[in-house]
């Protein structure tokens, strides 16, 4: 007897690329905690700008909070890599004095 597939919703598979493409956990993972094959949700991440024109995903307006940490984590990141590149020049310029 032939197994049937199953169907999914469009906004299920948007919704399962977006844990892939914006968290930190690989597909197996993330296939494996939504139930699906992982080939499957590897097809969905290849297909998702098709399948994103024909049916959009309503996102939600993020609240202030949000919009002001995600803004302060990319300044931390911007200031430490300053940081980094000036103490390397210090150590380049100390050890050319010597």
């Amino acid at each position: 007897m032939a197994k049937q597939r199953r169907k999914y919703e469009a906004a299920f598979k948007q919704e399962a690329v977006r844990l892939v493409r914006e968290g930190p956990r690989p597909v197996a993972e993330v296939a494996r905690d939504l139930g699906i094959h992982v080939n499957t949700l590897h097809t969905w991440v290849r297909e998702l700008p098709t399948a994103e024109r024909v049916a959009p995903v309503q996102r939600t307006h993020r609240n202030a909070a949000d919009e002001k940490l995600r803004r302060l984590e990319r300044e931390l990141r911007r200031v430490t890599e300053e940081r980094d590149i000036l103490k390397k020049a210090v150590a380049f310029f100390a050890s050319e004095r010597k």
